[in-house]
């Protein structure tokens, strides 16, 4: 028996605790940030059989290509393609149009890009959308999810590349931004997401990465925490990636991030 699942007196698996296992592993993203497609491919052939979610980054797609995202869609169902795109709002729209011609959950972009090259992207996906059937999930369109301040930045590099604003606030700013500009969401720390929930309301998707399950190495991340923590600050969506990818079993890694998920947001 799996981790996330109880039994009732008769022995047998409670329905209710496997919908919520099913619903909390509709919230986390793997990451299938792997050198090659057959690494990606073995994984999720594991995985996506018990319902795991999984997003693609760029060394993969850089290494194989829109095709691999149809070989890897046709085992997984809609990928979120995070390729934080950024680049002047022409470049990014046509860019969006293409990827979203693939069939993608979600496209990433970097906020920073500006409320023109944001706005730019949301209507690129919504025009090439319009001549796609609808996701297995029903989406409309890709969602445009934009990615606020890297996991990997602290306030000291911040400060570095220019910024003076306190981190925590350059994220609410981008945030805020993002959603006037009709991104679906984005993307942000778990040490943010409580400040961007609160800024954005209910309706804005928070996709948040830097998760680690305790015990977990932070590796080059700089602002991280538990899953339960994650959710308990608000966030909708969480991409796990070494903890589970890296794992000696990477089921029982995904299910324990899973049931981590599921126990938070029974909770909530």
């Amino acid at each position: 028996m799996g981790v996330g699942t109880t039994v009732d007196g008769t022995g047998r698996v409670s329905a209710a605790s496997a919908d919520a296992f099913r619903a909390a592993a509709a919230r986390v993203f793997v990451a299938l940030d792997f050198p090659d497609q057959g690494e990606a491919l073995r994984l999720a052939s594991v995985l996506a059989p018990l319902g795991a979610r999984f997003k693609l980054g760029l060394e993969l797609f850089c290494r194989a290509g829109p095709e691999g995202v149809g070989a890897l869609q046709r085992l997984t169902g809609p990928l979120l393609l995070d390729l934080k795109l950024h680049d002047i709002p022409r470049t990014v729209g046509r860019a969006v149009r293409a990827l979203a011609g693939l069939g993608p959950w979600g496209v990433t972009l970097h906020a920073a890009g500006g409320p023109v090259m944001l706005r730019e992207a949301v209507d690129a996906a919504s025009v090439a959308a319009s001549r796609q059937p609808a996701g297995s999930d029903g989406a409309v369109r890709p969602r445009c999810l934009a990615v606020t301040v890297l996991t990997s930045l602290d306030a000291a590099t911040l400060h570095a590349l220019g910024v003076r604003t306190p981190l925590h606030d350059q994220v609410t700013t981008l945030a805020r931004m993002a959603r006037a500009a009709g991104c679906d969401g984005v993307v942000a720390s778990p040490e943010e997401a409580a400040q961007v929930r609160d800024a954005t309301g209910p309706a804005c998707l928070i996709v948040t990465p830097g998760v680690r399950p305790s015990g977990a190495a932070r590796g080059d991340q700089a602002r991280v925490a538990a899953p339960a923590a994650a959710v308990a600050a608000g966030a909708d969506y969480l991409v796990v990636g070494r903890p589970v990818t890296e794992a000696p079993d990477p089921e029982a890694a995904w299910r324990a991030v899973v049931a981590e998920v599921a126990g938070a947001a029974a909770r909530s």
